[in-house]
C-alpha cells in the first residue's frame, strides 16, 4: 500500500501545532508545518480560552499542511487538553469557554459535593479530585444549562466546527467526571442527580472512528475537504500510545504543562486507598485505563519565566531556560523540596514569590537566586513524580522496572536525572512529540496503513525514536 500522509493537530495549554506524519514500512516520519500560541484572555467575568483565534489558527495550519503535501493528506486528527468545553444551543456558542485555571470552580465543588458524597463520586467516576473537573465547572453554569442542547469538549467542539459532527471521544469524555469508570459510558443517573441535562451529553465514539469531511467553509480555507478521524483526543491518551515500550512493566510521565504520572491498566482501580491517594482512572486508546496522578508539571518553570521576563517572547524564554538549567545543575547548596501540588501554585502570576512564601512558611530554605529557584522546582517535580510512580505501583499491585518520560519534559536532562535518582529506576526519555505521534499512529491504523495492537504501534515509535537513558546514581 502506498504510504499516506496524516495530519495531527496537537493543542496544548500554551501553544498548538500541526504535524504531518507518514508510516512507510514501519518507519515513522514527521514534519512540522505550523505552530501558534494559545494565549488565554481575561475579561470581566474571568479567564477564558481565545477559542475562535485557536480555530482560525487550526484552519491556517491545515492550509499550510495541504500546501506542504498537496493532495497527499488522508486524514486529520485533533487532540487537546482535558475538562474544558463549550455549551451550544443549535449552532450558537453560549459564551466564551472558560479556562480551567479560572477561579469560579470552588462554588461548583461545593454544589456537587452537597448532592453526591465525594467517596460515592469516586466509586462512580474513578477520578481524582481536581476542582476544575468538568462536572464541577458545569455546576456553576446556572441558567445556561437550561438553554444548552449540547456540551462539546474542546477538541470535539473544533471537530464540530470543522465537520458538523456532534460526538464525544471517549478518552477525553472520561475526564469530565460524568462517565461510569466501569462501563465507559455516560452516567445519566449521576448527571440527573447533579441537575445536568442528559441531552447535552453527545454520542460517545472511540479513537479511530471516522467523523466526516471538512465542511464547505473550512474546506475553502484549507484547500480541500479533508477527512477527520477521532484520535485519543485527550492529549495524554495520545501520548501514552507513543510510549516506546515493548512490555507492560513501565510507568510513564507525560510531562508538559502538567505532569501526568501513572500506569496503563486493563481495568480501573477504585479502592479507598486509590481515592485517598488522589489517583484517577481515565480512558485510554483501545479500552485501556490510564491510572495516574496529576502533578503540576512544567507550568512552574514556564510561569516563573513569564514572571521574570514579561517582555520576552516564548522563544527567548526557551533560550533563557536552557541557560538557567545549566546554572541550576551547578547549584551546590541544599534547595527546598516543596509541594508542587499545593493549589497556591495553580493560578497565573508570581510563582517564584509563592514558592518563596511556601518555603518560609514551612521552614525550607528560600532560594537565593533564579538558578536556585529552578533547581528547587526541578528537584521538587522529580520528587513528586517519583512518589507518584511508587504510589501507582503499590495501589495497582504492579511491578515497575522503568519510567518512560515523554513530552517536553523529556528534553530536560536535569529533571530526568533527578527522577532516576529519586525513584531508583531507569528513566528513558523521549519522544518529545509523543502526543502528536500517538495521534498520527491512531489515524494511520484507522486508514489501514498499519495494523495491530498498541504493542505494534509502540514498536514503530521505539524504532523511530532516539531514547536517552538515565541510570539512578547512588545519592
Amino acid at each position: 500500500m502506498t504510504p499516506r500522509t496524516v495530519a495531527a493537530v496537537d493543542l496544548g495549554a500554551t501553544s498548538g501545532r500541526v504535524i504531518l506524519g507518514r508510516v512507510d514500512g514501519g518507519e515513522l516520519r514527521l514534519r512540522h508545518v505550523a505552530r501558534f500560541p494559545n494565549d488565554p484572555v481575561r475579561i470581566g467575568d474571568g479567564l477564558h480560552w481565545n477559542l475562535l483565534e485557536l480555530y482560525r489558527q487550526v484552519l491556517l495550519g491545515l492550509a499550510a499542511a495541504e500546501r506542504d503535501a498537496p493532495g497527499e493528506i488522508a486524514s486529520v486528527g485533533i487532540d487537546s487538553w482535558a475538562v474544558d468545553y463549550g455549551l451550544l444551543r443549535g449552532e450558537r456558542l453560549l459564551g466564551v469557554p472558560y479556562h480551567y485555571r479560572d477561579g469560579r470552580t470552588a462554588a461548583g465543588v461545593a454544589a456537587v459535593h452537597a448532592r453526591v458524597d465525594p467517596v460515592a463520586l469516586y466509586g462512580r467516576n474513578g477520578l481524582q479530585h481536581l476542582p476544575f473537573t468538568t462536572l464541577f465547572q458545569l455546576a456553576t453554569e446556572g441558567e445556561l444549562l437550561g438553554l444548552a442542547d449540547r456540551m462539546l469538549l474542546i477538541p470535539d467542539l473544533l471537530v464540530h466546527w470543522l465537520t458538523g459532527a456532534v460526538v464525544a471521544e471517549r478518552s477525553n469524555a472520561s475526564t469530565t467526571g460524568l462517565l461510569d469508570a466501569r462501563t465507559g459510558e455516560w452516567d445519566h443517573e449521576l448527571a440527573a442527580t447533579l441537575g445536568i441535562p442528559s441531552r447535552i451529553l453527545p454520542r460517545l465514539v472511540d479513537a479511530g472512528t471516522p467523523l466526516g469531511l471538512l465542511g464547505a467553509d473550512a474546506a475553502a480555507v484549507v484547500g480541500r475537504a479533508l477527512p477527520v478521524v477521532a484520535v485519543g483526543s485527550h492529549d495524554t491518551a495520545s501520548a501514552v500510545v507513543a510510549i516506546p515500550s515493548m512490555g507492560r512493566d513501565f510507568a510513564y510521565v507525560s510531562c508538559g504543562t502538567w505532569g501526568l504520572v501513572g500506569l496503563e491498566l486493563d481495568a480501573p482501580v477504585l479502592s479507598d486507598a486509590a481515592r485517598a491517594a488522589n489517583f484517577t482512572n481515565e480512558g485510554g486508546v483501545d479500552g485501556r485505563v490510564r491510572f495516574l496522578h496529576n502533578v503540576m508539571g512544567l507550568w512552574l518553570l514556564s510561569e516563573s519565566l513569564r514572571h521574570w521576563y514579561p517582555a520576552d517572547t516564548d522563544a527567548q524564554r526557551s533560550g533563557t531556560l536552557q541557560e538557567l538549567l545549566f546554572d541550576a545543575a551547578r547549584v551546590d547548596e541544599r534547595v527546598a523540596i516543596f509541594d508542587v501540588n499545593d493549589p497556591v501554585f495553580s493560578p497565573p502570576g508570581d510563582v517564584p514569590g509563592r514558592i518563596a512564601a511556601w518555603c518560609a512558611e514551612h521552614g525550607e530554605p528560600v532560594p537565593a537566586s533564579r538558578p536556585a529557584f529552578v533547581r528547587s522546582i526541578v528537584e521538587s517535580l522529580a520528587a513528586a513524580f517519583a512518589d507518584a510512580v511508587a504510589d501507582a505501583a503499590s495501589l495497582a499491585d504492579r511491578d515497575v522496572r522503568v519510567i518512560h518520560i515523554v513530552g517536553g519534559g523529556s528534553q530536560n536532562a536535569l529533571l530526568c536525572q533527578a527522577l532516576a535518582d529519586r525513584s531508583g529506576l531507569v528513566v528513558l526519555a523521549g519522544p518529545v512529540e509523543a502526543t502528536a505521534i500517538g495521534n498520527l499512529l491512531v489515524q494511520a491504523r484507522a486508514l489501514g496503513q498499519i495494523s495491530g495492537d498498541l504493542g505494534v504501534l509502540r514498536a514503530i515509535v521505539a524504532a523511530a525514536t532516539d531514547i536517552t537513558r538515565y541510570d539512578p546514581r547512588g545519592v
